[in-house]
């Protein structure tokens, strides 16, 4: 009888981190692509969820919602889980004492950032404490933590004592990623300006960005930003030399809306150093996107030389070249490194974490 792998998909109904529950969806879609001979991939899912990803096997409807799952979790109370073979795409899973030797029990998490540590101020306190409560679970319970890249996991170790369940398995880009028919109208629709740079990172990182859209010429385009701070980022952009009128700060995107606006842009920029993995920025280059990225460990692992990686105050110039006499070159430099990620891949990888343990 071949194995069952159990897949936490705990975002369905409520969504707290809408990366995070695109990628859970597209890792398990990736593992029922992928599975190995006789094996399956079920799902647990909390109270409400509808699980609509074909192939999946067995459906564990737990007798709670998202938040109260969230919460005694993180208390290591998991009634009516059960055992097996339990991957979590997200940091959020069932982990308690079990036993991996004889009853062949195993549990797996995945960290996607180091927000909560290296940054907690651009957290809610709530989000910060349930973080850190739940790696220290993982120490105890994880049979392995997932991080998407090398410079990650060298960060991990530092900060908690995991020895050698560390393992590294990259994300990709979003399934339904590509660029819709009607971009024009999408970005028109937007109030977007013909030419422009797009940023994307925490708001006190945007001022060199910023400049150098100002030295390129070009409007800037924020996306991703918080609910009610459009005032303070239009002020950072005209510290910055950027009238207002240029600055055009857009919310959280749904996927076709981000890869019309995306597309379009003459370069991304992203400011955001936090040891993570590079949501925009790997989307960006999977469209052929010309990429300029602010100095950091996951950004040289993950972008390569599939972008431009400078530090800070060199963001204005590299901006300027990339969206000039550089873009040909990093466009197709961009392109060529998207290819090296994909979910079927890291699915694979998945599995074979799995038969490892």
């Amino acid at each position: 009888m071949g194995a069952r792998l159990r897949v936490v998909l705990d975002q369905l109904v409520h969504v707290v981190d809408p990366d995070q529950a695109a990628a859970s969806r597209d890792l398990a879609a990736g593992l029922v692509q992928t599975a190995p001979p006789n094996c399956a991939v079920d799902a647990i899912v909390p109270s409400g969820a509808d699980v609509d990803l074909r192939g999946i096997g067995e459906v564990r409807t737990l007798a709670v919602g998202r938040r109260e799952l969230a919460a005694s979790w993180q208390l290591g109370i998991a009634p009516g889980v059960g055992g097996g073979l339990i991957h979590a795409p997200t940091l959020l899973a069932p982990l308690v004492r079990h036993d991996r030797v004889h009853d062949n029990d195993q549990t797996t998490v995945t960290l996607w950032d180091l927000r909560a540590w290296e940054a907690p101020s651009q957290l809610a306190r709530g989000a910060v404490a349930w973080h850190r409560g739940m790696l220290r679970r993982a120490v105890k319970h994880a049979d392995a933590v997932v991080v998407p890249s090398h410079s990650m996991a060298q960060r991990l170790s530092g900060l908690v004592k995991l020895g050698d369940r560390i393992r590294v398995i990259a994300g990709a880009p979003p399934q339904g990623l590509v660029l819709p028919a009607d971009a024009t109208s999408r970005r028109d629709a937007l109030g977007l300006p013909s030419e422009y740079i797009v940023l994307s990172g925490p708001q006190d990182t945007l001022a060199a960005g910023f400049r150098g859209a100002v030295a390129a010429g070009l409007d800037a385009v924020v996306i991703g930003a918080a609910e009610g701070a459009e005032p303070r980022i239009a002020e950072i952009a005209a510290a910055a030399g950027l009238p207002e009128r240029r600055a055009h700060i857009r919310g959280t995107l749904e996927v076709s809306d981000r890869a019309a606006v995306l597309a379009g842009a003459r370069v991304f920029v992203s400011t955001d150093a936090v040891t993570g993995w590079p949501w925009r920025a790997v989307e960006a280059m999977s469209l052929g996107v010309p990429v300029v990225a602010v100095e950091s460990g996951c950004h040289h692992d993950v972008l390569a030389d599939g972008g431009a990686v400078v530090a800070e105050e060199a963001l204005p110039d590299a901006i300027e070249e990339a969206a000039g006499a550089g873009r040909e070159r990093l466009r197709v430099l961009a392109a060529d490194r998207s290819r090296a990620f994909s979910w079927a891949s890291a699915a694979e990888r998945v599995w074979s974490l799995h038969a490892d343990l």
